[in-house]
């Protein structure tokens, strides 16, 4: 399915900077495993850096084993290509049982109230190592054709919320094609 850049226009004229609402992506990947971090590096000599996380290439191998799967089960898969949209909502660990550091001092607090991952690890390095991995797979043809995201999130595993995973870590992954405009 392609999603038309612009669906509402302004009093203006002009258009609107939300696309379509969407049904059904082109590609919808499930990666269980957990989401590791991309982006910082350490240098330990000699001119070599390495990344600092441990996590990041245990990850970006269970991104791809999973893309290439998912791919796998759509006729005549092509790397996407033009502008793209796409999702990412992460479920990074299990929700600790213990007030956050960051908490509010003097606002209520229980175990049973919802509230977010505000801690490590960085979302925006998540989406690096997992764009990465999704370039690797030939999902698209290069990370550079993602133009917005319709979802991006950390959400802890089970929160009650939009395709976060039930039972462990991971991501679940959608990725539109957008159309009406030149690539």
């Amino acid at each position: 399915m392609t999603l038309p850049l612009f669906t509402e226009t302004t009093a203006a004229g002009l258009p609107t900077a939300r696309p379509a609402a969407v049904t059904h992506p082109d590609i919808t990947i499930v990666v269980h495993g957990t989401p590791g971090p991309q982006g910082s590096k350490r240098h330990v000599g000699g001119g070599v850096m390495i990344e600092s996380s441990k996590k990041v290439k245990p990850w970006r191998q269970d991104v791809k084993a999973s893309a290439l799967q998912a791919m796998a089960d759509i006729d005549d898969w092509r790397p996407l290509d033009g502008p793209l949209a796409a999702s990412m909502t992460f479920a990074v660990r299990h929700k600790p049982s213990s007030k956050p550091s960051w908490w509010t001092p003097g606002v209520r607090w229980s175990k049973t109230l919802m509230w977010r991952p505000g801690s490590m690890p960085d979302l925006s390095k998540l989406l690096r190592a997992t764009e990465d991995a999704l370039t690797d797979a030939g999902v698209w043809k290069d990370d550079a054709r993602v133009v917005e995201y319709q979802r991006l999130a950390k959400h802890y595993v089970g929160d009650q919320a939009e395709d976060v995973l039930p039972s462990g870590p991971g991501c679940v992954i959608r990725v539109w094609r957008l159309s009406g405009a030149a690539s």
